[in-house]
């Protein structure tokens, strides 16, 4: 295989470029890496080529190309409000019928519930940078938002024939999502959707600015909802432009402690399996990191595996706002010293590396 990064289709010479040879992977196959230093406004001028040689039997794939955009990776936003409201009061604490919420980059900016009702702030940066009136508007838009869900779901109750004794759930999603590169903030994603009893229920085609559902019950609002475009034409304004202005005026205010962020704790540890006690069950945890973007991998002599390979629980909220993940694989004991844990986050000067090694195991 030859594998080579070139200019104007033209390559570079191997003393220009960074290459780690050729190197085994844990499953007999083998792996190359190759590198370049550029600046910035350049990399469109670059890309990478790869010439794989023909065996007997197999059919030609004579030559990859792949462009270099992706090196320099963007961040992502987002910015989501969630309604909920239960069609009857339930005796428990913490849990009312009717809430709202603000979260910016998962982390809750705003808060509502039917008791107080009062829209309040959840950051201090809130609190101290966005003028009063905004909270008390903000009240009375959550107070308003309150009695539409209290009619609807009333409606949506007897349209299904269902019984009043019975709790039922009625909750609203919609907000959307940029990404950035530099300074450049650009739209990728919006979403307004509702969910009825925790199954979905109405969504909002942002491309053909129309409602679509699945579900009989909800296709009275969508005729309704479609047969008035100024309000639909509202609805793809709101997420492609108004939404995403006040993403970005919150993050401007929230500077300090949306963009310094915070770096990851890391341990690794060893069990004894429970399905197979020959085997050790090896575990990577990162926490307390924010933003959530992360890369959290398990290496065997310094290959990553692939996500098939190994347990994850997904990127999850911590209580205070950051992250975790947990990752883990089994093996045989005596390879434990051949695999680490590899972590990467925008805030860490150097990746986190830590091997299994001898440490002791877990009973």
């Amino acid at each position: 295989m030859m594998m080579t990064i070139r200019k104007y289709c033209t390559s570079l010479p191997e003393d220009e470029v960074e290459s780690t040879g050729i190197g085994p992977n844990h499953d007999g196959t083998f792996q190359l890496r190759k590198s370049v230093e550029i600046q910035e406004n350049e990399k469109a001028e670059y890309d990478c080529f790869v010439i794989k040689s023909q065996r007997a039997g197999e059919t030609s794939d004579s030559s990859v190309t792949g462009s270099l955009e992706k090196v320099i990776q963007n961040e992502k936003h987002s910015m989501y409000y969630i309604y909920t409201a239960l069609s009857k009061p339930v005796d428990l604490p913490g849990i009312y019928q009717f809430t709202a919420m603000g979260l910016l980059d998962d982390i809750q900016i705003d808060y509502y519930n039917s008791e107080e009702q009062k829209k309040i702030p959840k950051q201090t940066w809130m609190k101290e940078k966005i003028q009063e009136d905004y909270w008390e508007k903000g009240t009375r838009s959550r107070k308003s938002k309150e009695q539409w869900f209290n009619v609807n779901i009333d409606i949506l109750m007897k349209r299904m024939r269902q019984n009043e004794s019975d709790l039922h759930v009625l909750q609203w999603r919609h907000g959307c999502e940029v990404e950035q590169q530099g300074h450049e903030v650009k739209f990728s994603k919006g979403i307004s959707e509702y969910a009825y009893d925790g199954e979905d229920f109405l969504s909002f085609d942002i491309k053909e600015s129309q409602w679509v559902t699945s579900v009989d019950a909800a296709l009275p609002t969508k005729r309704k909802w479609d047969n008035v475009p100024i309000l639909n034409q509202y609805t793809k304004g709101y997420l492609e432009k108004e939404c995403v202005d006040w993403l970005n005026k919150f993050r401007e205010y929230g500077d300090k402690e949306l963009r310094h962020g915070s770096s990851p704790t890391v341990h690794v540890f060893a069990k004894r399996s429970i399905k197979d006690k020959s085997k050790l069950k090896l575990t990577c945890v990162a926490t307390g990191f924010y933003p959530r973007d992360v890369t959290l991998g398990i290496r065997k002599s310094h290959t990553f595996l692939s996500e098939d390979e190994t347990e994850s629980t997904g990127i999850r909220p911590n209580h205070d706002g950051t992250f975790q993940q947990r990752k883990s694989l089994e093996t045989q004991e005596d390879e434990k010293a051949e695999y680490d844990c590899f972590v990467s986050h925008r805030t860490l000067k150097e990746t986190i590396i830590i091997t299994w090694g001898y440490s002791p195991v877990m009973i």
